[in-house]
């Protein structure tokens, strides 16, 4: 979530800022077995933009055009400026994973150094949400252009949580490759998508040999649902990649 924030320049939350109004475009939910003790169990399941393919809800609604499915990648992307702030691809999302920015950005004295080049800011009255580092895939493809290329090489292009992650949890790929490892470990029966009976197509897999974590993450209302909502203090201010993500244990 750190190296999200900074490889995107979210600025750090506003004291102001709760839960509904801060940013963050990946956020962390903790779901329980429901057992008593000894025998409970907690897993985290980390919540972002699930890059719909079909129907894609957020697109569906917005008036300005401000979100696009980029055919080439299947990443569902955001355009700030096109973006009116009307929040109706924000009630739209089945996943809630965007977010309206209530303040201009904000960085503590001598943090803007440290901003991304590659990825500009956005101001007070735009919705943002996760586009897996699309500064990184423009530089990747850059890259490529200029050594005469028009594909990228397996690897060349990863988002930041998946380069940050110390336990190799999210593994990035493209899911038209069927041999590319993220297809491989869609197909292997340990894999779900969140909501998937909504028909949007999400493009996040998620990993467990759980049941009881398949159950929670796919049936929030039911038993084993997400109990204690997202982890406080995780808020910052304010394709045919896809990721793959193991919930862990508490």
């Amino acid at each position: 979530m750190i190296a999200c924030a900074v490889e995107n320049n979210v600025p750090p939350a506003r004291p102001e800022a709760t839960p509904r109004t801060g940013i963050t475009w990946m956020r962390v939910y903790q779901i329980s077995n429901g057992a008593p003790f000894p025998e409970n169990r907690a897993a985290f399941i980390p919540i972002l933009c699930q890059q719909c393919g079909k129907d894609t809800p957020c697109a569906a609604v917005c008036p300005q055009e401000a979100v696009e499915v980029d055919p080439a990648t299947g990443i569902v992307d955001q355009m700030p400026q096109r973006c009116l702030g009307c929040r109706y691809c924000m009630a739209a999302c089945p996943y809630h994973a965007r977010y309206f920015n209530w303040w201009d950005p904000q960085w503590p004295p001598g943090m803007e150094k440290t901003l991304n080049p590659d990825v500009a800011t956005r101001m007070r009255g735009v919705v943002e949400k996760c586009n897996f580092c699309h500064g990184r895939l423009h530089a990747a493809r850059a890259r490529a252009a200029a050594e005469g290329r028009r594909e990228l090489h397996p690897g060349e292009y990863v988002p930041a949580c998946v380069e940050a992650c110390p336990a190799a949890a999210i593994v990035f790929g493209d899911l038209d490759d069927p041999a590319s490892e993220v297809a491989r470990l869609a197909r292997d029966g340990q894999s779900f998508r969140i909501l998937e009976r909504l028909g949007t197509a999400p493009k996040i897999y998620y990993r467990t040999t759980r049941p009881w974590v398949r159950s929670g993450a796919t049936n929030p209302c039911g038993a084993g649902n997400f109990a204690r909502g997202p982890l406080r203090g995780r808020l910052s201010g304010g394709p045919s990649g896809s990721g793959q993500k193991e919930p862990a244990h508490a």
